[in-house]
Parts: C-alpha cells; structure tokens; sequence
C-alpha cells in the first residue's frame, strides 16, 4: 500500500492551495483518511480527518480547510482556503488501511510528506 501526496506549493497569505492523496496497492477496505502537518521544530498535529461522512478539524483551520474523499479513486483531498503563515509546514497524509491479505485488521499508512509554504 501506498499514499501518494501532491499540491503542495508556495503561496501568499490569503491564498488557496488543494492538496490530494492517492492511496494505491492491495486495498481491502479504508476506514478513515486526513492530514497531518509538521512545522521546523514543532511536533506533527492533526489537520483533518474524514470517517465516513464524519470529519474531524483542528481549531486552527475550521472555516478555511475542507476536507473531502473520493472513495472511487481511494483518495483524500484537502481543500486550504484563507491561508496564513502559520500554515507552513510539511503535510501528511494518512489513512487506515485494511490490506486484502489481512482484512480483519486496519493499521495507519503515512504519505511522503508535500511541503506549502506560505509568504509574502
């Protein structure tokens, strides 16, 4: 299995940039997909998280970050409106795989990271 990140990008305050991640391999079910962000010298927070019809954001993004699937093609976007500096950092996604092989249980698989820089 894999998770595949892109739309990362430098952009101005203010801006809007659309981060996707693909998941590809030998899938059996996904259970819930999001996004992580890690800051130079700050530890990785949650950004979103999408379970179902459910989602799930961090304080600091409601109203400006939405979150959304594509279960047709396994992929998780986020959609990042309003953007401050403070949003700078590099962007993980993640998603809870079950693996056709071993069905029954589900563990957590990380992209490669997409960095989005933001700055005047």
């Amino acid at each position: 299995v894999q998770l595949q990140a892109s739309g990362g990008g430098l952009v101005q305050p203010g801006g809007s940039l659309r981060l996707s991640c693909a998941a590809s391999g030998s899938i059996f079910s996904i259970n819930a997909m999001g996004w992580y962000r890690q800051a130079p010298g700050k530890q990785r927070e949650l950004v979103a998280t999408m379970s179902g019809s459910n989602t799930n954001y961090a304080d600091s993004v409601k109203g400006r970050f939405t979150i959304s699937r594509d279960n047709a093609k396994n992929t998780v976007y986020l959609q990042m409106n309003s953007l401050k500096l403070e949003d700078t950092a590099v962007y993980y996604c993640n998603a809870r795989i079950s693996t056709e092989i071993m069905y029954w249980v589900s563990r957590d698989y990380w992209g490669q990271g997409t960095q989005v820089t933001v700055s005047s």
